[in-house]
Order: structure tokens, then C-alpha cells, then sequence
């Protein structure tokens, strides 16, 4: 849906840019900033190379060892593993146990990314993600393991802007109903295979009327309107029973409890504000405070499968770029594919496959790789695999099946060395070349450069009060919409017949039509609309006049009904703004399309 305002990137516009400031200006102090942090810096340990730096195109996730890496000292074959930014796009998949270093691996690849100019999208679980955006101190692990790499650990901190669909740890993040669309709204509400095709009558009729739906009241307001009309639309658009209407306003009930009413609204999200880029030329890490979303897992992968279909929509094809536009991270992804149906599996498997031409790369995170169906799983080019615990029969499918994914690696045996990984250590597998996947390595991940853990709830409160979208979505918005049209059609329908307002709230497009053109080719006064009730609008000097439906002009008697006959002119001028109506009814019935998910098409 198209958005009030015009996208902000700082002083520039544009979707999206790849920088957000002018050459030469001086960045403001403050978490957007890298003034006080500085881009090099002498080794922190004892020795080392200095780091590869992004800007080469590559992302260094790690070095890799042949054998066991306590021995890493004495080995003579190793190398560097890096996730190559042009094969960045191909997606990826980061998985393992709980406790195994899934949460640094994606902390590591969200700061290679920013440094390399390419927002990244995340949602934290856990709250430990967001110490990217602190500085991070060097502790004897962390001088150990960068020693171990063969690089000098340099800490660094990123600009971040938080979110949270409640409003407490970040900035509010909305979608409306509309957006949302019926797919991913049945989804939310685990409608049944009918009161889904009920839901689709709903939006479509409101899409047809042009009633946005903003928030959980439309959606009532609709329905009801719905049903009370049911007896008039079932010959058009099939059965509105009473009993579906019924279960779906018990499954609106449910999800306001949720605090589903917070989260669909206005000011919508714009992806635009998810695609920044500072003026030293980092990608925004945009955080999604997700510990209190997990109690909603419906809401949670709705809302990231609405933000997937809202890229999708929005952003051009761009086919391979040298890096990717954006970085998108899933955690918690099983969450995603649960109880899903089949329907909608395809499509999001269809998304996946699509997306990746518009530049954006989708990274899921889960502890198991069975959790992703096998047909995402294959599109799925870049892998981080840390340990896996066989204690179940599952488990060591799970361990036999992510070991068969890999290439095979002649010096490696996949499916023991997954069970034998350390703390911060993974097998590792990047797309390289035209493509190709590399040969499965054991890998030491590298340290990251952002603090490892939460920030404070002071420091959080700093870098929202500094953020440049805060006054974005802060303050919600309630503007008229279904709610408010409906409710004036009622009132309008209840007044006697003599007084009653034409059909389709307030005036259909010919009559508005007419009553422009007319009114000018006859010289007709120009009259300030009266708010309802029949009283002048407050302020205007002009009376009311007599109108041509024989509503009461406000001065307590109706007016009389003009004469039938007309001249010629305006016989012309009904047959002109006649033509000029359906025209216009027929752009307005193509105007509201939508995508794959369910979502308005923005193209």
C-alpha cells in the first residue's frame, strides 16, 4: 500500500541508496557515527594480520584446519573461509544445538555485512544480539581466538535501529490489515479451509469499495457489513455463513489478547527504513525485539513472512548485484514451517526462490536442519553447521541428513565431526566461483568485533533517542478508514427515505462526477460540505442551497425536487461524466492487486 510520506534515507531518496549522505559531510556524533571508532587499529594480541576488510567483496567468517583444532598451532595447511558478498543473495542457512555459538555466527556475519555497506534485517531471541551495537572489549577468549584465526581483533561497534512490534525495547513496528493480506492473515488465525474462502470475500469486496483496512476494528467493522449483506453478495462471491463470520471475530477476539491491536495499524512499516546506510558508509543492523513476540509464534512468522512479501513487492529486479541490497536473518525458523499448510509452503517457497533477484538474501536459523522442508533447504547456497547431539533416533537423522548436504570433503568424515564440534566452532560450506558450493571445512568462526551480549536497558534507551526513524513511528496514527466509512453509511441509511444519502457512502463516482461538472456548467456556487447532520460547516459564509436529491439543506425543511426535464447541456454533460465514471470504476477495480503472499502488489 502506498505510504503517506516519501522515503527517508538522510539527505538522500531513493530505494534503496547505497549511500545516505553527501560526500563530505560531517557525520553526527552518536551511534551513527565512526568518528570515535577507529577502522584500524595495531593487533590486540600478541601478533596476527590484520583482518580482510569487507570492502573486497568477501565476508572472513573464519579459518579452517585439517584435523582436530587443538593442534591448530602445529598445522602448515589451512585457509580462510569466506562468504563471497556477489553469491551473498543465494541465501543461507545457519544451524545447530542450543549453545553452540549459532548467536555469535550471526553476529559475525551481520557486522561483516554492515561494514560491507548491506543492511541487515534480525530478530533477537534472546537479547544477546544486540550488543553490535557497544563496542566489545578485548577478553582473554576473544585476544585467544583471534590469535588462533590469524587476524588482530579490532572492536567496533555498528548503527542500529531497534524494533519491536510492542513498542517497549524499540520503535513500533505496524503493518496494516490490509497489507497483510488474507493468505497470511488465515495463517495468523488458523482459519479452516472456508472461513479462509470468507476472509477472501471480505478483502475482496473491501479492495472492489476502496475501504482500506487499517486495523483490527475495520476488519470487525467489515465483517459485520459482511454479514449483514450476506443474502445480497452470495450470488457474486459464493456462501457467507453466519457461523464463519462468528469463528473468525472469536479468532480477532484471540489475537488482540496477543497484542495483535498494537502491531496492526499506522504508521505502517516502511522497508525503505530498513535499508539505510550510515555516512561512513556501514548497513543499518535493524533489530527485532523478539524475546516477548516468541509467546506469539503465529505472529512472529507472520509478521516476518509479511516483511519477505513486502521486499518482494516493493523491490526492483536487479538480478545479481556485486552485494546484496539487504540481509534478511529468520531466526527461530521452524516456527516459520510449523503446522504450515501445503498451500502456503509453496509460496513461500516460491518467495525464497524469487526474492533472491531483487537482491536480498534470506539466512534462516534453527537448531535442527530437518526443520526447513526439503524444497527450501535446496535454494539454501551458503551453510554454517555447528554441533549436533545424536541422543535421539531424530537426532541422528538429523546429524546423517545435514551431513549428506555438504560437498563432500575426501579429508573429513561430515557426519562424526558434527558431533565432535566445539563451542564457536562449525563446518562451514560457501557458494564460490560461478556458484558451486566448497567443500565442507571444520572451521574456527572468528571473533566478532561488537560486544558479545545484551545491551543495558540505559544503553538501548540512548541509541532509540538518537535513532533517525524514531519520529516515523513513535506516535500511531488512526485515520479514517472502513471503520469510519461504514459507520457513516449506517448513519446515512438510517435516516428517513426522503432525507437518505446515495447508496455506496455518501455518493457514487458519477454522481461525484456530476456534481463537479455540472456545477460548473451551469455556474452553480461552490458550497463547503456540511459535516453530517445537515449543519453548515463551522466558518463558512456560505448558506446552504437546495440539493438535487431533495436532502434537507440544514434549514429544517427538505427541499423541493427539481424539475426532470433538461437542457441539452446537460444531457451531454451526464453522457460525458457517464463514460468518464466507468473509466475511472474500471482503473479503481485494477488499482489493489496482489502478490504471492497475499500482500498489495506495489507494482
Amino acid at each position: 500500500m502506498a505510504k503517506s510520506r516519501g522515503t527517508n534515507f538522510g539527505t538522500g531518496s531513493g530505494l534503496p541508496p547505497e549511500t545516505s549522505d553527501p560526500a563530505g559531510a560531517a557525520p553526527p556524533a552518536g551511534p551513527w557515527s565512526r568518528t570515535s571508532v577507529p577502522r584500524t587499529s595495531s593487533a590486540a594480541s600478541s601478533g596476527g594480520r590484520a583482518p580482510a576488510p569487507e570492502s573486497d567483496g568477501r565476508v572472513l567468517v573464519g579459518r579452517s584446519f585439517l584435523g582436530r583444532v587443538e593442534a591448530t598451532a602445529t598445522h602448515a595447511k589451512s585457509k580462510d573461509e569466506y562468504l563471497t558478498l556477489r553469491l551473498a543473495n543465494r541465501h543461507g542457512l545457519v544451524t545447530g544445538a542450543t549453545g553452540t555459538g549459532k548467536t555469535v555466527t550471526l553476529q559475525v556475519l551481520a557486522e561483516g555485512f554492515s561494514r560491507a555497506g548491506v543492511p541487515v534485517f534480525a530478530a533477537d531471541i534472546k537479547g544477546d544480539l544486540s550488543g553490535v551495537a557497544a563496542e566489545g572489549e578485548a577478553k582473554d577468549f576473544l585476544l585467544k581466538r583471534a590469535e588462533e584465526v590469524g587476524i588482530a581483533y579490532t572492536p567496533d561497534s555498528f548503527p542500529v535501529i531497534f524494533w519491536d512490534m510492542f513498542g517497549e525495547q524499540g520503535h513500533p513496528v505496524r503493518a496494516t490489515i490490509s497489507e497483510m493480506g488474507p493468505l497470511l492473515l488465515a495463517r495468523l488465525m488458523g482459519l479452516n479451509e472456508t472461513q479462509e474462502g470468507v476472509l477472501n470475500i471480505v478483502f475482496r469486496i473491501a479492495d472492489e469499495q476502496g475501504l482500506l483496512l487499517l486495523d483490527l476494528k475495520d476488519l470487525r467493522a467489515m465483517l459485520a457489513n459482511v454479514s449483514a449483506n450476506a443474502a445480497t453478495l452470495t450470488a457474486t462471491y459464493g456462501n457467507v455463513s453466519a457461523q464463519s463470520v462468528g469463528a473468525i471475530q472469536r479468532q480477532l477476539l484471540v489475537l488482540e489478547n496477543q497484542g495483535a491491536d498494537k502491531f496492526f495499524g499506522e504508521p505502517a512499516l516502511d522497508i525503505a527504513d530498513i535499508m539505510r546506510v550510515d555516512r561512513a558508509g556501514y548497513g543499518t543492523i535493524n533489530i527485532l525485539a523478539a524475546d516477548k513476540l516468541m509467546g506469539s509464534p503465529r505472529l512472529y512468522s507472520c509478521f516476518l513472512l509479511w516483511l519477505l512479501s513486502e521486499l518482494f513487492e516493493r523491490l526492483p529486479e536487479v538480478g545479481d548485484p556485486e552485494k546484496p541490497k539487504l540481509v534478511f536473518f529468520f531466526d527461530e525458523a521452524h516456527l516459520l514451517f510449523n503446522e504450515a499448510p501445503k498451500a502456503l509452503l509453496e509460496k513461500v517457497e516460491q518467495v525464497v526462490r524469487l526474492i533472491r533477484s531483487k537482491g536480498v538474501g534470506v539466512y534462516f536459523v534453527t537448531q535442527n536442519p530437518l526443520d526447513v522442508p526439503e524444497t527450501v533447504l535446496a535454494q539454501l547456497g551458503n551453510r554454517v553447521q555447528h554441533a549436533l547431539r545424536a541422543f535421539t533416533p531424530r537426532d541422528q537423522k538429523a546429524v546423517k541428513a545435514a551431513a549428506e548436504t555438504f560437498r563432500p570433503n575426501p579429508d573429513l568424515d561430515t557426519a562424526k565431526a558434527i558431533m565432535e564440534l566445539g563451542k564457536g566452532e562449525a563446518l562451514v560450506s560457501m557458494l564460490e566461483g560461478n556458484g558451486i558450493p566448497s567443500m565442507v571445512e571444520r572451521t574456527l568462526i572468528r571473533p566478532p568485533s561488537g560486544r558479545i551480549g545484551p545491551l543495558t536497558p540505559a544503553e538501548r534507551a540512548a541509541i532509540m533517542a538518537k535513532s533517525p526513524v524514531g519520529h516515523l513511528y513513535d506516535t500511531a496514527v488512526d485515520r479514517e478508514s472502513a471503520f469510519e466509512m461504514l459507520q457513516a453509511r449506517a448513519e446515512e441509511k438510517a435516516q428517513p427515505a426522503e432525507e437518505a444519502a446515495p447508496s455506496s457512502g455518501g455518493g457514487s463516482i458519477l454522481d461525484s462526477i456530476l456534481g463537479g461538472v455540472l456545477g460548473t456548467a451551469t455556474g452553480a456556487p461552490k458550497v463547503e460540505p456540511a459535516p453530517r447532520g445537515g449543519a453548515p460547516r463551522q466558518g463558512s459564509t456560505t448558506p446552504p442551497v437546495p440539493t438535487t436529491t431533495g436532502r434537507s439543506t440544514g434549514t429544517g425543511a427538505p427541499a423541493p425536487r427539481p424539475s426532470t426535464r433538461m437542457s441539452t447541456t446537460e444531457v451531454v454533460v451526464r453522457q460525458v461524466a457517464r463514460s468518464v465514471a466507468t473509466q475511472v470504476g474500471s482503473q479503481l477495480g485494477k488499482a489493489i492487486l496482489r502478490g504471492i503472499l497475499g500482500s498489495i502488489s506495489k507494482r
